[in-house]
């Protein structure tokens, strides 16, 4: 599998990318946006870490580019570690976040959570279809009406865990367990929230009374069924 590394501390980046080849993974360093936007122009590796703060750009606005282009998990590494930064990462469509300084084997055990969703996303054939949303599990896309959602990994495997469990209340655990596997055990209760509510600004007529996703508070979600 190959692992884009956008970097541009020179020895965390080396550091980094020893660890994976070791795993077995193939990386691909860059210390700025401009020569990871040609290189994705030619390739999409399977996954991106991405530095928040490049000598030539501001990392959320690249990972918002990317999000919004093609399908690659991303996980952000940043310095700042202040649960607004946390928020700004995962809005704009990274799918992890991890503050310096960090453990090597947390990294790894992340990276491997992301890909191991990755690679689950083709299993199921045929389509989940609830009122206006429809989702292709085969394809790894969904559409609300006849317009195609534009949806992160994330938010891709929440609306289709929802809509696998319609009018089942969803306690916010299972969610953890089930959408970021390892039991949720990297993952803080925050994530889960903030990808919720860009899902619900995809999915709702309006996200502020959600016809669709509703809180069950003290516990978690529900999908409601709409006829």
């Amino acid at each position: 599998m190959l692992i884009f590394l956008i970097e541009d501390d020179e020895a965390l980046a080396e550091g980094i990318s020893f660890m994976l080849e070791k795993e077995g993974y193939e990386t691909e360093r860059f210390s700025a946006c401009s020569d990871s936007r040609r290189a994705l122009e030619q390739t999409q590796p399977d996954l991106i870490l991405l530095d928040w703060n490049l000598p030539d750009g501001d990392g959320l606005m690249l990972c918002r580019e990317i999000s919004e282009k093609w399908k690659i998990p991303i996980l952000m590494i940043t310095a700042r570690d202040m649960e607004i930064d946390q928020v700004m990462c995962l809005e704009s469509g990274a799918d992890d976040y991890i503050a310096k300084p960090f453990s090597l084997a947390v990294l790894k055990a992340r990276i491997a959570a992301l890909l191991r969703r990755q690679g689950g996303q083709s299993e199921k054939a045929g389509q989940l279809i609830s009122g206006q949303i429809r989702v292709d599990n085969k394809e790894m896309r969904a559409w609300k009406e006849d317009e195609e959602l534009d949806l992160s990994l994330t938010e891709y495997r929440i609306l289709k865990y929802f809509l696998e469990n319609k009018n089942q209340v969803l306690l916010k655990e299972q969610i953890l367990s089930h959408v970021w596997d390892n039991g949720g055990k990297f993952v803080e209760e925050n994530t889960l929230m903030v990808n919720i509510r860009r899902l619900r600004t995809k999915v709702e007529k309006d996200a502020s009374h959600p016809e669709y996703i509703k809180t069950v508070h003290g516990m978690g979600y529900l999908w409601e069924e709409r006829k």
